[in-house]
């Protein structure tokens, strides 16, 4: 059990995790791998006050190391779901799964968009996590769609336990179904199959934690970065423009903040 989950390891994940740990909570970091986003692949950033022309690499890399350093632990994996649990958070993240009081969401900006279909059938034929549900589907003919970088490694997990695997690559999909998934139209053709997983490079806000409210593709949070559900917060891209590292460093240790006074009891 940590005091306080951050997901994603950008300057505000980062961010929340140093000064979470410099408040004495023990914190954990989950994220992808970081070398797949713009900020990383950035060659030159110019306005992150004290360094100038720093790369996005670099940045990142600083920012890790210090993270690390003063004892938060950074876990790799994708995150799929985000469970309250009473008083905690239950994180599923490939097939493993951790807990924490206190959860905040740096996710940057994920598709906030899905496939029709996708929300009413999610849990009855629709899953993010191959090697989570995959065993719910032994011997079934499934859809795999292709749109992260660990997709074919999943693909193959599912044909490994008997699954026959379709792989899609196209984004112009839609799901059938009534109670459960029956089949899955690509490009206009029609493929019968019961179960679609859909492996995203990451997980719009709005579909990982139920409930969160969410406005033009944006989390909707307060000054101090509270969410509308108690005990979780956001900060950086996830909760708005501008994109600027300097404001997602600056959320990032208001979110972790308020989740210490959550923690304390004095919200």
């Amino acid at each position: 059990m940590y005091d306080i989950v951050v997901i994603g390891s950008g300057p505000a994940g980062l961010s929340a995790a140093i000064t979470g740990r410099m408040r004495g909570k023990n914190v954990a970091v989950v994220s992808n791998d970081r070398t797949a986003t713009g900020l990383y692949k950035a060659a030159k950033i110019d306005n992150y006050p004290g360094m100038p022309a720093v790369s996005g690499a670099e940045l990142l890399g600083k920012m890790t190391m210090h993270a690390a350093g003063i004892g938060a632990e950074l876990i790799r994996g994708r995150v799929t779901a985000v469970l309250p649990m009473g008083q905690e958070f239950s994180v599923s993240y490939g097939s493993e799964m951790l807990s924490g009081r206190a959860l905040i969401l740096a996710t940057g900006v994920a598709p906030a968009s899905t496939f029709p279909g996708e929300e009413r059938l999610l849990g009855s034929g629709v899953s993010y996590c191959a090697t989570c549900d995959g065993m719910l589907y032994r011997g079934k003919k499934v859809c795999v769609v292709c749109h992260s970088p660990d997709a074919e490694e999943e693909a193959a997990f599912l044909e490994s336990i008997g699954c026959e695997v379709v792989r899609l690559t196209t984004r112009k999909i839609v799901i059938n179904g009534d109670m459960r998934v029956t089949s899955v139209t690509a490009d206009g053709e029609e493929i019968p199959c019961e179960g679609v997983f859909i492996l995203r490079p990451s997980i719009a806000p709005s579909t990982l934690v139920p409930g969160l409210e969410v406005s033009r593709g944006h989390i909707v949070v307060d000054r101090k970065m509270r969410t509308n559900i108690p005990g979780v917060f956001a900060a950086g891209d996830c909760a708005g423009a501008p994109y600027q590292v300097a404001k997602a460093v600056g959320e990032g240790q208001v979110a972790v903040l308020a989740a210490v006074e959550y923690l304390a009891g004095n919200q």
